[in-house]
């Protein structure tokens, strides 16, 4: 069977593997010339599908408790280079709580840890490549890459395909946050045309009376108009 050509990424569109103004990254970014791999489909692994896991829909609340904050619901469609939907894509989700907190052991600082917000969660796209998720928005947070260094608010998505080896990582950010012009890895996509896909749209016909404002975040996996991720290169 033939590889399907893919469209490539449009030059800047992508962030780089490092980037000076986001220190840690030139830490991890690789420091010999990459080596092609031939894509293949690894058929052997495990194929994901919502029957195998308990798909976390609600991130807002935490043993039928409401956590603290904003809450917001999120939906958008997963698409190839063609528009395509990409059904079955497995979404994993994490995010900081309202004060701008991680649960995890790692995050210590003198905020509030919601005991009804875990931030994380599992969404699967449907037929038509759509997902959806409650959640609360998340707080910006200090994260001393230099002086006086804020995240502006977002949610990490990481999208699998049919094995642990398909996967590519993405963050979502809001509309209007004055921090986006401050942050190296929002500004780390050349491209601004690019760089906007990384931001929800707010959506009035997603928001929920009385309960949720909508926001609308789809994702391009590949082509001319290819959300940024992680590593995609």
């Amino acid at each position: 069977m033939t590889e399907p050509a893919y469209l490539p990424f449009p030059p800047g569109s992508q962030p780089p593997y490092a980037v000076p103004n986001y220190r840690s990254s030139t830490l991890r970014a690789p420091h010999q010339p990459l080596v092609a791999a031939v894509p293949t489909i690894e058929r052997s692994g495990p194929v994901f599908s919502p029957n195998q896991f308990l798909a976390a829909a609600d991130l807002s609340r935490e043993a039928g408790r409401m956590a603290f904050g904003e809450r917001i619901l999120v939906a958008g469609r997963v698409t190839d280079e063609a528009d395509r939907p990409v059904p079955n894509t497995m979404i994993e989700l994490w995010q900081a709580n309202a004060a701008g907190r991680y649960h995890h052991v790692a995050d210590t600082r003198d905020v509030p840890l919601d005991p009804n917000f875990r931030g994380t969660g599992r969404v699967f796209t449907d037929h038509d490549g759509r997902y959806q998720f409650l959640s609360i928005k998340p707080g910006a947070y200090p994260w001393g890459n230099h002086a006086n260094a804020w995240r502006p608010a977002h949610i990490h998505l990481s999208l699998f395909g049919a094995s642990w080896g398909a996967r590519m990582v993405t963050q979502m950010y809001f509309p209007g946050d004055p921090l986006l012009d401050l942050d190296p890895i929002y500004q780390a996509t050349p491209d601004p045309d690019a760089r906007a896909r990384l931001v929800a749209a707010f959506d009035l016909t997603l928001t929920q009376a009385s309960e949720a404002l909508g926001y609308r975040f789809d994702i391009v996996l590949r082509g001319l108009h290819a959300t940024p991720m992680e590593g995609a290169h």
